[in-house]
């Protein structure tokens, strides 16, 4: 390793402190703040350590926990795009080509490429890690509005329809965890936290 590769990868290093401060829509909790963005990645990490077993295809767990530490790494650059924000996905893919080229271009040109890789691959969809990936993205916020009174839910005034549609990847990558994901939706109808449209709530 040659001086000029460590002062790169520790240049890299610092850079990604930049994500503990994208700030996300969930609460925490105990609801005394939001998330934000390095925290999201984390606990993804951990969901995917704990319920890899859930998977409904056999996949790599060391390759699926690079997915999701690097997935959101873009938001440095792209900021963090609300699930619920149509007019805020516009632009949302460019905006975040641009941020991996910048951020995992600090890198040696190797593990520049290695990274921008495994976002790509997380994006596209295509592989089983890459779904397991997913379907833990689209879980823990889930749980974090569900076991905070649906708070953002109301907040963003966003419905049943949108939620389930959001929450679809879930069973694609594990029936297991979509059935959980069924039941936690049907309990938030009955809670009224999640209702059919706003303007009948």
């Amino acid at each position: 390793m040659t001086n000029d590769r460590l002062a790169c990868q520790l240049q890299f290093i610092l850079e990604l402190d930049k994500l503990k401060g994208i700030v996300r829509r969930s609460l925490l909790l105990d609801s005394h703040r939001r998330e934000n963005s390095a925290e999201h990645s984390w606990h993804l990490a951990m969901l995917a350590l704990v319920l890899a077993e859930h998977a409904n295809e056999p996949i790599d767990l060391l390759h699926t926990l690079k997915l999701v530490l690097v997935h959101d790494i873009v938001e440095i650059d792209a900021g963090d795009t609300y699930a619920y924000d149509a007019a805020g996905h516009t632009g949302k893919d460019e905006r975040e080509r641009a941020a991996a080229r910048r951020v995992f271009g600090l890198l040696p040109a190797d593990q520049a490429e290695e990274m921008i890789g495994l976002w790509e691959e997380y994006e596209e969809q295509k592989t089983p890690e890459a779904r397991f990936a997913l379907a833990m993205d689209r879980l823990m916020p889930l749980l974090h509005n569900y076991h905070t009174g649906g708070v953002t839910w109301r907040e963003n005034r966003v419905t049943v329809g949108q939620v389930k549609e959001r929450m679809a990847p879930v069973a694609v990558g594990s029936d297991s965890l979509g059935e959980a994901v069924s039941a936690i939706v049907e309990q938030a109808i009955a809670s009224g936290l999640l209702p059919n449209s706003w303007s009948e709530s």
